[in-house]
């Protein structure tokens, strides 16, 4: 497996080893001990599936307390990703990065506690996996507005479809502090 970091400390993008053959391919998309051994001494609770179309967009979500570290794949389709800093005291409050992830280039997305997360589907359905560092707890949950001007990030899809809760999202400067991340 090859780990790759990215421009804001603790977001990692993981490359997992595939063997392949004209029959198709089989790859591990979670194994304790080697992701242990690459630094991710993680204890996931829960997995999630969503299956989107489309355009539609989701997120941008993080809750606090009881924050929630991410592992992304996508298994089916392609989507744009993305994680926003909301540690307050990191000097990349408010950055943001974005990557796709697909089923074809089988790449992972760590996002550790401390981030806003939301991703747009590209291709025409997508099959997204994620696993959970902590259970999803609604009453902690905060959204953030998907098209934050302040936030300025450059989704490929400009009219995208989103819920009605995602719409009523805040901007990130109008989130509660206490919210936020020390």
């Amino acid at each position: 497996m090859k780990v790759l970091t990215c421009e804001i400390a603790g977001l990692l993008i993981l490359e997992p080893k595939v063997f392949g053959d004209a029959r198709g391919f089989f790859m591990e998309t979670w194994n304790q001990r080697r992701y242990r051994e690459a630094g991710l001494a993680l204890d996931f609770v829960q997995d999630n599936v969503s299956f989107s179309r489309r355009g539609i967009l989701r997120g941008l979500h993080f809750q606090n307390p009881n924050p929630q570290g991410k592992l992304l794949q996508v298994l089916a389709g392609e989507v744009f990703d993305v994680a926003v800093d909301v540690r307050r005291s990191s000097p990349t409050f408010g950055a943001w990065h974005g990557l796709a992830l697909s089923a074809e280039n089988k790449r992972q997305f760590y996002i550790p506690p401390g981030f806003a997360h939301g991703f747009v589907v590209l291709s025409d359905t997508a099959l997204f996996h994620y696993k959970c560092t902590e259970f999803y707890s609604p009453k902690d949950e905060v959204a953030l507005r998907w098209d934050d001007p302040d936030l300025g990030i450059d989704w490929p899809i400009k009219t995208p479809l989103v819920s009605e809760r995602d719409a009523g999202g805040v901007r990130l400067r109008d989130a509660p502090p206490e919210r936020l991340f020390a």
